[in-house]
């Protein structure tokens, strides 16, 4: 998922495009991961990754180049972005493994444990204060992903562990992010991570003995795979350009339903109650984090930056200030 830095007073007449873009943003998402899900049947992960990192390198690059400063081809902090582009590809390499196992609504609603995660992180690794209302949201948002995973019970799939390692590597990827900050914009960092990511899968089709031709008849469907993840990232950037952090974050998790419903519609998957139950708490729980983020900024009166974490999406999340925060309101 990319993230943008916004300030209060971003004009609220475009917080309606801003909302509109986050939803297409993860309508195009949700269509991506129901298209890897059926290409994996006849593919392996790692040809879906590169194909979607040669379309980015295709767009991105140019573009990159056309825009000029403040983005840039070449950057010292390339040992950063190397390493969220491992974590990416090994993260993301284990989600889409999860797909021939478990429905779309349920591999999503786990992974979506990856803002939690992150914030639990963020508070260990980095000394952000947290107080006693995201404590609660964080419980409880845990509560949903163990409803969701039901370990302990006849049920209960092995393969759920692998989108919750996923949203553990992404949350990793999210700290190392914090330590690029505002030094690179959210472009060079998206297209780095994407592309790297896609070429560091090679070595794995050659360990496996799964290199194999790409056939002309399936090239369109992986080059329209690609385009669907690179538009979709695009969107959720130019959201957070346009629109407040408080008004747009929420809608991100639009994704779960949406996953749940183009599951059922395109693979006839109906979500578990377990499932259902672990998605609604994780969508309340991460609603109220990223309100309690917007009320702590708009209280030190600083800039605001929320993470995005649509799967398949880089995310980027600024670097944070060094003035004292402002203690959370209880």
């Amino acid at each position: 998922m990319s993230t943008i830095a916004t300030t209060a007073d971003t004009p609220a007449s475009r917080t309606p495009e801003g909302i509109a873009a986050i939803i297409l943003g993860m309508l195009l998402f949700v269509f991506q991961d129901a298209m890897m899900k059926s290409l994996l049947g006849a593919f392996p992960v790692w040809p879906l990754l590169l194909v979607r990192a040669v379309v980015c390198s295709l767009v991105m690059v140019p573009l990159i180049l056309y825009l000029g400063p403040p983005h840039r081809i070449l950057t010292p902090l390339w040992p950063l972005h190397l390493a969220r582009a491992i974590l990416f590809a090994f993260g993301f390499s284990l989600y889409y493994a999860a797909f021939p196992f478990m429905t779309l609504a349920a591999v999503s609603t786990i992974f979506f444990a990856a803002p939690l995660i992150t914030a639990v992180f963020a508070s260990v690794f980095l000394k952000e204060h947290i107080g006693i209302h995201r404590i609660s949201a964080l419980v409880l948002g845990f509560v949903g992903v163990i409803i969701a995973m039901k370990p302990g019970a006849d049920s209960f799939q092995w393969a759920s562990v692998l989108p919750l390692i996923c949203a553990c590597s992404y949350a990793t990827s999210q700290m190392l992010a914090r330590r690029i900050g505002h030094r690179e914009t959210a472009m060079v960092a998206g297209a780095y991570t994407i592309i790297l990511a896609g070429l560091l899968v090679l070595p794995l089709g050659w360990a496996l003995n799964a290199l194999f031709d790409i056939g002309a008849q399936i090239l369109p469907w992986l080059a329209l795979l690609g385009a669907l993840g690179m538009v979709a990232w695009t969107l959720l950037s130019r959201a957070y350009q346009i629109a407040d952090v408080g008004a747009v974050a929420p809608f991100e998790y639009a994704y779960l339903p949406l996953a749940a419903a183009l599951g059922y519609f395109a693979f006839g998957e109906v979500p578990a109650w377990n499932t259902l139950a672990g998605m609604a708490l994780i969508i309340v729980s991460g609603v109220y984090i990223a309100y309690r983020e917007v009320v702590n900024a708009r209280h030190s009166i600083m800039p605001t930056a929320e993470a995005s974490f649509a799967p398949g999406n880089p995310g980027v999340v600024p670097e944070a200030h060094e003035a004292d925060p402002a203690p959370e309101q209880q």
